[in-house]
């Protein structure tokens, strides 16, 4: 029976928030082992291939949000519920732009947690009620911000944006759109100034 439940890992330095989520979790899905620090949650996750992981914001030797990213790159489908004392909605945010599925507060009800894992395991996201329309706004006034800013953009910053989005280097870039490479780079480096963008990981993220 036990095969047929999803697997849960539990990422917590606090052995007895760890060992109380999975009293929690048990009755309904497997719990396949409780880690303490970051290093180790990317080490069990390797062996476990959980289908979720339950894991702390603050955690010693590499913190959650790190180590859920580097288990996301290697596991691209599992799913990453984050649970700390942290309501701040620009944390939950990072969180979410570092592949989370949920986040949840310490302070939730038990039941709350159950649920969260569910509705993660739906392919859903979720937020703590007490920060949804904290961090819906936030996500809003960002939406509204980069409208803003891709404005400022002439159509042809908006043609080398996309191409160095879509991986290419300046000389590809240059040779696609019949321009000189010091054009492309002088284009590059204005999208950066109006974009606030330092690196081209932070160009193609945007």
């Amino acid at each position: 029976m036990s095969s047929n439940r999803s697997r849960i890992l539990i990422a917590d330095d606090h052995n007895l928030v760890a060992e109380l989520c999975k009293r929690l979790l048990e009755p309904e899905f497997q719990v396949v082992g409780t880690v303490s620090n970051g290093r180790d949650l990317v080490r069990a996750a390797a062996e476990l291939k959980p289908d979720v992981i339950v894991v702390d914001v603050a955690m010693p030797v590499l913190n959650g949000l790190d180590a859920g990213k580097q288990v996301k790159e290697a596991l691209h489908t599992v799913k990453l519920v984050y649970l700390t004392m942290n309501t701040d909605p620009e944390l939950a945010l990072e969180a979410f732009d570092r592949g989370a599925s949920g986040y949840l507060l310490k302070t939730c009800a038990a039941s709350e947690m159950v649920l969260a894992v569910r509705e993660v395991l739906r392919g859903k996201t979720y937020v703590s009620p007490t920060l949804k329309e904290r961090v819906a706004y936030l996500r809003w006034e960002r939406k509204k911000m980069m409208v803003e800013e891709a404005d400022r953009l002439t159509e042809r910053q908006r043609e080398v944006l996309q191409l160095l989005a879509e991986g290419k280097v300046m000389k590809e870039i240059a040779y696609t759109l019949n321009l000189a490479t010091r054009t492309v780079a002088f284009h590059k480096y204005r999208i950066m100034d109006v974009l606030g963008t330092k690196s081209n990981a932070e160009l193609v993220r945007y």
